[in-house]
């Protein structure tokens, strides 16, 4: 295995790539060689992402893409299909969380929230399934969240979300390793990112999230490249079913002093 990490000659999507975790993502498999499309509903993000990639001599398109319709979702894959003739791994990492007592969560929001966090990442996971089948060493990743395996307080929405994509990312690795598709997950811990920052950064929560993280310090979303570099490359042939936390020590923890 001469550099079982090196993507060249492949190509990615990213789906939620243009900002925080997903776009830390695109730019570790582009580094590695991929050529990569990022996507999501903002153009001028889509823009930068992609700037940034070809800066880096690798390929990239530009489709806004909304993950909640199931035509638009189709139109990017045909799209990179008919651009890049392959697909070869796929990262769902478009998400959006809601902090609020749970007795106030109306059935708007709910199904807003499973639309995007469930619903939206098995829209893409189906639609791109034949391209990834086709592919000989298709690699889907999901990421999950601490979420997964904990609750947090006025998130049940969110946690339940992501609790399920986990469950789904097992039953996917059972279904299709027959088609030469690996499903595996990554479950981020603590990222400040624009989603995430403004509840936990200088608040009595994210004061009781540094407490029990080992590590004492919250992640920077290009520690999150690797995990998705190692789920992408053939040092991941044998590795299916899985969810690789990267968490700084959260969920090992116990008592912290």
């Amino acid at each position: 295995m001469l550099n079982c990490f090196d993507l060249s000659h492949r190509v990615a999507v990213v789906v939620g790539g243009t900002s925080g975790i997903g776009r830390a993502i695109v730019m570790g498999l582009a580094e590695q060689g991929a050529d990569v499309v990022p996507t999501g509903r903002r153009a001028n993000h889509i823009e930068e992402v992609c700037v940034a990639v070809e800066a880096m001599g690798r390929r990239t398109l530009r489709q806004v893409t909304d993950i909640r319709d199931r035509e638009s979702v189709d139109a990017l894959r045909e799209t990179i299909l008919h651009e890049f003739g392959r697909v070869d791994i796929l990262v769902n990492a478009a998400g959006f969380t809601l902090k609020q007592p749970t007795i106030k969560l109306c059935d708007e929001q709910l199904s807003s929230i499973l639309d995007t966090n469930l619903t939206g990442a098995l829209r893409t996971c189906q639609s791109f399934y034949e391209a990834l089948k086709g592919s000989g060493r298709g690699r889907i990743i999901n990421i999950a969240s601490l979420g997964s395996f904990v609750a947090f307080y006025e998130v049940a929405a969110y946690c339940a979300t992501k609790t399920a994509l986990l469950s789904l990312t097992r039953s996917l690795a059972l279904e299709w390793a027959q088609d030469g598709i690996s499903v595996n997950a990554i479950a981020p811990g603590i990222f400040p990112t624009e989603m995430t920052n403004g509840i936990v950064t200088g608040t009595a929560r994210g004061q009781e999230l540094l407490a029990r993280t080992p590590m004492r310090r919250f992640g920077n979303p290009e520690e999150l490249a690797g995990a998705a570099v190692l789920l992408a490359s053939d040092a991941a042939s044998f590795i299916t079913g899985q969810c690789i936390t990267v968490d700084g020590g959260f969920l090992a923890s116990g008592v912290n002093s």
